[in-house]
């Protein structure tokens, strides 16, 4: 039987693979503070991109870009200030994106939110 974290792992992995084809470079994977997760952090030339990997079976309910809610998105937020104190990066550019994935079948579509929030 999968779990659900091996599922979500793959599809973090398959945004991951997207991001790197897209010219981004990929630093860290699944950081975690006390305030929450970020699924990925890379650098886009000059930029930190904390990146929310969503995934949906269904775009029933708005599709997997909805779910990156006002809450999610304070708690990545959160997050993303710690890495950044940690790092000692806070004159660094950055932004958040969301890599929402529709995976009804097949083929699975990659849409890739630049400054999502």
């Amino acid at each position: 039987m999968v779990h659900n974290a091996e599922i979500g792992t793959n599809y973090e992995r398959m945004a991951a693979d997207h991001l790197r084809r897209s010219g981004l470079q990929i630093i860290e994977h699944n950081f975690r503070s006390r305030s929450g997760e970020i699924d990925l952090i890379c650098i886009d030339q000059t930029t930190i991109v904390f990146v929310e990997v969503k995934m949906r079976s269904s775009d029933s309910f708005g599709g997997p870009a909805a779910a990156v809610t006002g809450s999610k998105q304070a708690k990545i937020k959160r997050c993303a200030s710690f890495y950044l104190t940690m790092k000692n990066l806070h004159s660094c550019n950055c932004r958040f994106d969301v890599v929402a994935i529709l995976d009804t079948g097949d083929n699975p579509r990659i849409d890739w939110i630049q400054n999502a929030f």
